[in-house]
C-alpha cells in the first residue's frame, strides 16, 4: 500500500515559520509584530499574539502607526504555567481556529525552560519529585509533538525566542585564576530548533543588525545571506515582501495547502481526528481533494494508530538535553 504522493513537483502555498532571537531588550517583539503586519498586508485584525511574558506584549498595543497616525490593533491572548508543549500546540491551533494570518509567539522559550517545560518535564515526574535520572526521552518525544503543530499549521507564525550569553570557565595559564570565556550568545530553545524553521534570526544592537543564521535563497534579498550580519531594523516592508513572495500560488494552492496543514496538525491523533477534520470542510474544499483525504495524510494517520496500539518499548533515556 502506498503511503506518499509523488507527483510533479510545484510550489503551492506557502506556510513561514520565522524565528528571531535575541538579549532582552535587543528588538525581538516590536520587530514580530512589524514583520506580521506587513505579512498581513496592513491589516493588523489578523495578527495574533500569543503572550508568555507576564503580559507584557499589551506593552506594544500601540505601537503599529500607519503613516496618518491611526493605531492599528492586534488580537492578545496569554498564556500561562505550566507551559508545557501541549498547551503551546492547543494556542496555536486556538489562534488558529479564530482566522488570524500571522501568529507572533512571544516566547517559546518558555515551552523548552520555563515552569512545566521540557527541561522540567524531563527532571521531575508527575508527582514533582525528581526523577533519578533525567528523562529526555519523555520531554524530546513532546516537544516533537509540539514541532509538529508549529511547523504544519495553516497561519504564518513568528516565533520570539529568549536567549543568553552561554559562559565557561577556564584557568588563565599565565596567572593561574580562573576565568570567565564567552561562547557567545544563544537561544533558549531546544539545539535544533533554530535550524526547523523557514527563516531563522538573532538580533542586537536593539534590532538594528542581524545574523542571519537560516534563509531560504528565495528569501536572502529579504533578509541576507545565511552565515553573515545585516543592516537595519526589521519593518513592515520585510513583511509585505514575505507576503509577496507567499502569494506567489493560485488561490486553489493556497486554499488545498491550507486544508492539508490543517490535517497534518492532526495525524498524530489518529485516523477519527484526521476524519473529522475533513467533514467539517466545506464542500468546495472537498472538491479541491476529489472528496477523500490525501493517501499520505491519511497514511501517516494510521500509522500514529498502530504505534499507540503497540506495546511500550524499553527505550534508554537520551541524557543529552541540549
Amino acid at each position: 500500500m502506498s503511503i506518499l504522493n509523488i507527483q510533479e513537483a510545484k510550489r503551492e502555498g506557502a506556510r513561514l515559520v520565522i524565528g528571531i532571537d535575541a538579549l532582552s531588550g535587543d528588538g525581538k517583539t516590536l520587530s514580530a509584530l512589524y514583520m506580521a503586519w506587513g505579512l498581513t498586508g496592513g491589516d493588523a485584525s489578523k495578527i495574533g499574539f500569543l503572550d508568555t511574558e507576564n503580559k507584557r506584549g499589551a506593552l506594544y498595543a500601540d505601537k503599529l502607526v500607519d503613516k496618518n497616525g491611526k493605531i492599528h490593533r492586534f488580537k492578545i491572548a496569554s498564556l500561562d504555567a505550566p507551559f508545557t508543549p501541549e498547551r503551546y500546540s492547543m494556542a496555536i491551533k486556538e489562534f488558529q481556529a479564530a482566522g488570524i494570518e500571522v501568529l507572533v509567539i512571544d516566547s517559546v522559550s518558555h515551552e523548552w525552560e520555563g515552569s512545566g517545560g521540557c527541561s522540567e518535564i524531563a527532571e521531575f515526574d508527575n508527582s514533582g519529585s525528581v526523577r533519578k535520572f533525567p528523562a529526555w526521552n519523555i520531554a524530546k518525544s513532546r516537544h516533537k509533538k509540539f514541532m509538529n503543530t508549529l511547523l504544519n499549521s495553516d497561519v504564518h507564525i513568528i516565533a520570539c525566542i529568549r536567549s543568553r550569553e552561554k559562559m565557561r570557565l577556564e584557568k588563565d595559564p599565565s596567572t593561574g585564576k580562573t576565568i570567565y570565556i564567552s561562547e557567545g550568545i544563544q537561544p533558549i530553545q531546544e539545539k535544533n530548533f533554530m535550524f526547523e524553521l523557514t527563516a531563522s534570526l538573532q538580533l542586537a544592537a536593539n534590532g538594528k543588525h542581524r545574523f542571519v543564521k537560516k534563509c531560504p535563497t528565495e528569501l536572502v534579498a529579504v533578509f541576507g545571506e545565511p552565515g553573515e550580519w545585516a543592516e537595519g531594523y526589521l519593518t513592515p516592508q520585510h513583511g509585505t515582501a514575505l507576503r509577496q513572495w507567499v502569494a506567489g500560488v493560485g488561490p486553489d494552492d493556497a486554499k488545498r495547502e491550507k486544508a492539508r496543514n490543517h490535517m497534518r496538525t492532526e495525524v498524530e491523533n489518529g485516523t477519527s481526528a484526521v476524519l473529522k477534520v475533513f467533514e467539517n470542510f466545506s464542500d468546495d474544499i472537498h472538491k479541491l481533494f476529489d472528496y477523500k483525504i490525501p493517501n499520505d495524510i491519511l497514511e501517516s494517520a494510521k500509522a500514529y494508530d498502530e504505534i499507540k496500539k503497540a506495546p511500550e518499548d524499553d527505550i534508554n533515556n537520551d541524557l543529552d538535553g541540549e
